[in-house]
């Protein structure tokens, strides 16, 4: 089959001391410090295989995810940029849809026809961290699209017990947008778990702050409005990025290089600070610093984005503000995934006016392109086109 793959050298950094177990799974905890000189092209890939437990689907609509972005860009060393698990060469793509079209012997509860979007978090079920609940956790992880061929193909085979049926998405918009906005499911769900599960969410009428506008923060901006907050403001260099946000439920948004984020939510909160700050942007070495100065009382700091930096903290501000710092990784377990399907097919939540482009797979290479500039929403590779 035609498949969408990256490859890479493997070429540890001089301060990067590579683990026994890195070296003998060819997986890397930090990829941004191994992997060097990325390689990505549509090229014939082999069939993927059903195991008894598995079913094989028919990709309709697959995101490009930032995280894909950051293994296709590069610093000034050649090095990837995306710090976590990876595991090259690897069909790209996790956040995806499409229908079933071979089922494992032992799957009884799915069937050939059935539409479904699937979580990208390989959970095992057996270590301690998924026995004790915390399948984003789990020591056996792998990640699909990162250590193990993901979804930029025509087709996938994945464990039945990672896919969610989405009959009722597909019967609010139709066939053809429906396997679009179910693509969106799986990024959605990482917004979901970061503010609700991870951070135990918001009371109606909460002011939210969101910064970083990418899909991730534009799935921040419509989950708050679908929770009823009171304001939600978001903050974004890009303009076309700042005009999503709008059209799915900011009330307020910022270029932060033209404003100063804390003076802006000081002022729209009276002095009273926001409740929710979401850090959706991966700078938190830039964002957290404003994120304190506008914390109300009780206030929460929901840290999304992805980012090798390590943030100056005072300490004194959460103590006196009675805040707390909430990490978040992830989409599993929890019922984030259920229940982000559940608001899409209710229609409390339309994530639909983000998607600002489509490719067929053939053409995945320019849509990449098109994405350096960090203005799109969320761009969709239709590998069946």
């Amino acid at each position: 089959m035609k498949a969408l793959v990256l490859s890479a050298q493997w070429d540890p950094r001089p301060d990067y001391r590579v683990s026994e177990w890195e070296k003998a799974t060819g997986k890397v905890i930090t990829g941004s410090s191994v992997w060097r000189y990325p390689k990505l092209e549509v090229k014939e890939w082999p069939d993927p295989q059903v195991g008894p437990d598995d079913v094989l689907i028919e990709v309709k609509a697959v995101g490009i995810c930032g995280s894909d972005m950051h293994f296709y860009e590069t610093d000034e060393e050649g090095y990837i940029l995306y710090p976590g698990l990876t595991r090259f060469p690897v069909v790209l793509g996790h956040e995806f849809s499409g229908r079933i079209v071979e089922v494992g012997e032992n799957v009884k509860d799915l069937k050939p026809g059935d539409p479904v979007t699937c979580e990208e978090m390989i959970w095992c079920g057996h270590c301690i961290p998924c026995r004790n609940g915390f399948p984003n956790h789990c020591e056996n992880l792998e990640e699909i699209g990162f250590t193990v061929d993901g979804a930029m193909a025509k087709y996938i085979a994945i464990g039945a017990k990672y896919c969610w049926k989405i009959d009722g998405i597909l019967e609010r918009f139709g066939e053809e947008k429906g396997f679009e906005v179910a693509a969106l499911t799986e990024p959605t769900s990482v917004s979901y778990n970061a503010i609700f599960t991870r951070a135990g969410g918001f009371k109606p009428g909460a002011y939210v702050a969101v910064y970083g506008t990418g899909p991730i923060g534009l799935a921040a901006v419509g989950l708050a409005e679908a929770a009823g907050a009171g304001k939600i403001v978001a903050f974004e260099v890009s303009a076309k990025r700042r005009e999503l946000a709008k059209q799915v439920g900011a009330d307020h948004v910022f270029d932060p290089t033209e404003v100063t984020p804390h003076e802006v939510l000081m002022d729209l909160s009276d002095g009273a600070g926001f409740d929710v700050h979401v850090e959706a942007a991966g700078v938190p070495h830039l964002t957290v610093p404003e994120m304190e100065k506008a914390l109300a009382i009780n206030g929460k700091i929901v840290q999304i984005g992805r980012a090798p930096k390590r943030v100056p903290m005072y300490l004194e501000t959460l103590q006196v503000r009675r805040s707390q710092v909430f990490g978040a990784q992830g989409h599993s377990g929890h019922q984030n995934f259920p229940n982000v399907i559940r608001m899409v097919a209710a229609g409390r939540l339309d994530l639909s006016p983000i998607i600002t482009g489509r490719y067929a797979l053939d053409h995945a290479l320019e849509a990449f392109e098109r994405l350096r500039a960090r203005e799109d929403g969320k761009i969709i590779i239709h590998p069946d086109w």
